[in-house]
């Protein structure tokens, strides 16, 4: 997949970082919440304005999970399986997103980029367990509580309709 880059975007990014091979991680950071992951078109652009081989940059842009090269979706669900949520049966709402949007272990986002589904280690709200955050470019990352099955169906649903 190629994505179309706006180079002023990428100049902006690195403007407020500097030009310098210090920087490489939050000019990525400040990149990947424009784009919501890292093209591939992007490495050489940057390695040039920071003088610095485009092997190091997809060094560090592989090296930390944070990042992503591929797409995702608008809508960026986390399902919480740290230990209070797992527990408290994390992994059934986890099955239910992956049921209802048709994606897997390996496939976490859906062909219209509406969703990406992924788990992570803690969202550092245990006393609400099982928990979940849905994160959208531009706007406050929302946290659900208690969640079960069935309000995961509600959740597709309500952001469905924000597409």
């Amino acid at each position: 997949m190629s994505t179309k880059i706006d180079v002023n975007i990428i100049d902006d990014v690195i403007k407020v970082w500097g030009a310098k091979p210090g920087s490489i991680i939050p000019i990525l950071q400040g990149v990947q919440e424009k784009y919501n992951y890292l093209p591939a078109e992007i490495f050489p652009y940057i390695a040039g304005k920071l003088g610095v081989s485009e092997a190091r940059i997809y060094g560090v842009a592989t090296f930390y999970e944070n990042f992503s090269l591929q797409p995702k979706g608008k809508f960026i669900i986390k399902v919480c399986d740290g230990t209070a949520c797992h527990v408290r049966k994390s992994l059934p709402n986890l099955e239910r997103f992956r049921k209802e949007l048709s994606l897997s272990e390996k496939k976490i986002t859906t062909d219209d980029l509406g969703f990406t589904v992924q788990t992570v280690a803690c969202l550092g709200a245990c006393s609400l367990a099982p928990a979940l955050m849905v994160s959208t470019a531009g706007v406050a990352d929302k946290v659900y509580a208690g969640v079960v099955p069935d309000k995961v169906s509600e959740i597709i649903s309500g952001l469905r309709a924000q597409l």
